[in-house]
């Protein structure tokens, strides 16, 4: 679904991403690891054509994600807050994103019904604006409203922060579900190590924007990571 071939990114001087190959196939659950400053926020925003690569093109489903929009018909994402509407309510920011895919708001409020245990009655019917709420909670919105087209591909950047522990344990059973029900491609990338080896079949271990390691989890892909962040 994704190629990227000779990626660079570079700031002041730095080279953020150095990426000569990567390919990512339909399906896969793919995450992406490393410390600060890794590349994996860049590398997103370049799959997103949110900035572009210095070198290098990203292909989805072979077409450049720079020169055509056909992908953004099958992609969602979350990467931080900066993604949200936060002077609407919740109800009205899932309307408008409803909206945008020809759903109305009874539409929106029938599809909303399936993260109730995930919203933890958190977010609807508070009366709040989202900018008046957590970051976890903002997370929360961000993730259902990103899965309310029904992607093929979904990008999420650190989606297990600042959520509670039961929150979490719900948004890995709900990220199983999806790949199996929906044979999603999904992008996750998490400085939680025991979260991302659980929910993906793939880890990629990026530093100083290059690819260190990419190989798939078994029971043993913990350990490995965790030897090498202690190094």
């Amino acid at each position: 679904m994704i190629t990227c071939k000779n990626l660079k990114k570079n700031y002041g001087g730095k080279t953020v991403v150095n990426i000569s190959e990567l390919t990512i196939g339909d399906g896969e659950t793919i995450g992406l690891v490393g410390n600060n400053g890794a590349g994996k926020t860049t590398l997103f925003r370049m799959l997103l054509d949110l900035i572009r690569p210095d070198e290098g093109e990203i292909l989805s489903k072979n077409e450049n994600v720079a020169q055509n929009q056909h992908w953004k018909n099958y992609t969602a994402s979350y990467l931080d807050e900066g993604f949200l509407i936060d002077y609407l309510t919740p109800e009205e920011y899932f309307i408008f994103i409803g909206s945008l895919h020809n759903l109305s708001a009874a539409h929106v409020a029938d599809y909303l019904k399936q993260y109730e245990e995930f919203f933890n009655g958190e977010i609807l019917n508070r009366g709040k604006y989202i900018r008046d709420f957590s970051k976890g909670n903002q997370n929360k919105v961000g993730i259902a409203a990103a899965l309310m087209q029904k992607p093929e591909l979904l990008i999420l950047d650190e989606p297990f922060a600042n959520l509670d522990p039961t929150t979490q344990i719900r948004l890995k059973s709900l990220l199983k579900n999806l790949k199996t029900t929906h044979k999603l491609t999904t992008l996750i990338s998490s400085h939680d190590l025991n979260h991302v080896t659980d929910v993906c079949d793939r880890i990629i271990l990026l530093e100083k924007g290059l690819i260190i390691k990419d190989f798939h989890t078994d029971e043993n892909t913990l350990k490995e990571l965790e030897a090498y962040f202690s190094e």
